[in-house]
């Protein structure tokens, strides 16, 4: 049975979950890749030994990384490469906290990339997702439709389960998203949240939407705070599976994610250069159309805030890249 390939950098918790799922639905054949010596050989054979209770061929196998990069030649021909490697947050420890140690992960997972699978489709987990993202993409260069970060999607089902659980829906009808950086400052977009076509200002009082969007911009942190010595991983394992599918099976979804706001809609966002999390349309050839929306002066704010933020961030991994 002949599958397309996707790679996946990191077998932490993370990306054995994204594995785990792409091949329970067997939407490819999965290569995993991890630097502790054994990881992602086991997870991926034990993985691959479930498989026939769900009925799915996918092949996985696993493999350590050396400390030149051996065995990253065998991310070569990869329809899609995720890349979850990196350190998690602790308690206490914020998304910038990690952003120069991460940097140096990612540097070398992005410069194997570019050797051997260039045109490959590259989905960014590693946080702060964003300024990762941005550091991948300055690093290696890929053509702009061809990277993403994955925060957005991750945000926007948080937001969609806190509104259902509030009124008791279907999560199904629960129609949301969060734009901007994944971090504290991310910004739920509450005036397109609709349930079943009603917008929630007509269904949920001011101070109970205000709660929510709390709850979601720390949603990550409540996540942290209960583990203690980890961070959430079956969330945004499935949000980089539905990513996934959709650029696989030609799905276009639309999503939100952080992507490269250049030129005309660059400077409409006061964003341009930068990674930031908007809506977009995902299909076989990756990033397909972007979507310029409509401020409010409230929002507009909110924004520039989040905007702001992450531009501190990119300025701060050019001078540590020496960009």
């Amino acid at each position: 049975m002949s599958l397309p390939k996707v790679s996946v950098i990191g077998a932490g918790q993370v990306g054995a979950m994204v594995a785990e799922h792409i091949a329970i639905r067997e939407l490819a054949d999965i290569y995993l890749f991890d630097v502790v010596d054994g990881v992602a050989k086991g997870k991926s054979l034990d993985m691959m030994e479930a498989m026939p209770h769900w009925g799915s061929d996918s092949f996985m196998e696993g493999y350590t990384v050396g400390p030149n990069g051996e065995n990253y030649e065998n991310l070569k021909n990869s329809e899609v490469v995720v890349i979850t490697a990196g350190l998690a947050r602790k308690p206490g420890m914020s998304r910038d906290d990690l952003l120069y140690k991460n940097v140096d992960i990612i540097k070398s997972a992005a410069e194997n990339i570019k050797k051997y699978s260039p045109d490959a489709t590259i989905l960014v987990v590693t946080n702060p997702m964003d300024i990762m993202t941005y550091a991948t993409y300055r690093i290696i260069s890929p053509k702009k439709h061809k990277i993403m970060g994955m925060g957005g999607t991750l945000d926007s089902g948080r937001f969609r389960t806190f509104v259902a659980k509030e009124l008791g829906v279907s999560v199904e009808d629960v129609v949301a998203f969060v734009i901007g950086g994944h971090g504290d400052d991310m910004v739920p977009f509450v005036r397109y949240c609709t349930v079943g076509g009603i917008p929630i200002t007509e269904l949920l009082p001011k101070e109970k939407i205000d709660a929510i969007v709390t709850r979601t911009r720390g949603g990550g942190g409540e996540i942290v705070s209960y583990l203690k010595t980890g961070s959430a991983y079956y969330a945004p394992g499935v949000s980089v599976t539905v990513m996934v599918e959709s650029i696989l099976k030609d799905k276009k979804r639309v999503v939100t994610s952080p992507v490269l706001l250049d030129g005309e809609l660059g400077k409409y966002y006061g964003a341009d250069g930068l990674f930031v999390g908007v809506p977009i349309k995902i299909g076989k050839s990756g990033v397909e159309q972007i979507y310029k929306m409509s401020f409010n002066e409230d929002e507009r704010k909110l924004w520039d805030v989040t905007v702001g933020h992450v531009k501190e961030s990119v300025d701060k991994v050019n001078a540590y890249l020496h960009l």
